[in-house]
């Protein structure tokens, strides 16, 4: 599968491709692009990071950003979003909504990998309404629902 993708020049530098960590990673990392300096996430603080990146995922795909788990885990900055989304026709800037959930600042510097983008099928689907779904096992067992 091919990714199409335009980089944003800013000040006379050019972002970082998304990049593949290993040689079986289901994502490529995604990096800030910030070349006038770094931004610093005050504990609780949300800030969208440019990319400098535009892409075209292909119809009938999503292009989803994940948190970066080493990131996550270990420094608490997550996707203020849970998980962000790019349709295939959106051609704007990629931004990553970042959140600070830790009780310590953090500073993001041009370069540091943010994300991790992935390409997943979304078809896009039609609705059926109908006054009652058929039964299962589980029924209306939701959160907790299995004890474990």
């Amino acid at each position: 599968m091919e990714l199409r993708i335009s980089l944003i020049q800013r000040e006379g530098q050019i972002p970082a491709l998304p990049q593949y960590q290993t040689e079986n990673s289901a994502a490529r990392d995604i990096a800030a692009f910030l070349p006038q300096g770094a931004v610093t996430l005050l504990p609780g603080q949300r800030a969208r990071i440019p990319t400098g990146l535009k892409i075209a995922v292909p119809a009938g795909y999503g292009g989803f950003l994940l948190a970066r788990s080493g990131l996550s885990s270990r420094d608490g900055i997550a996707l203020a979003n849970g998980v962000g989304l790019i349709d295939p026709d959106y051609r704007g800037e990629v931004q990553v909504s970042l959140v600070n959930l830790s009780n310590q600042s953090y500073t993001i510097k041009n370069g540091d990998r943010i994300a991790q983008l992935v390409l997943l099928p979304a078809p896009q689907f039609d609705l059926t309404v109908q006054a009652e779904l058929e039964e299962t096992a589980r029924g209306e067992g939701g959160f907790g629902s299995t004890k474990k």
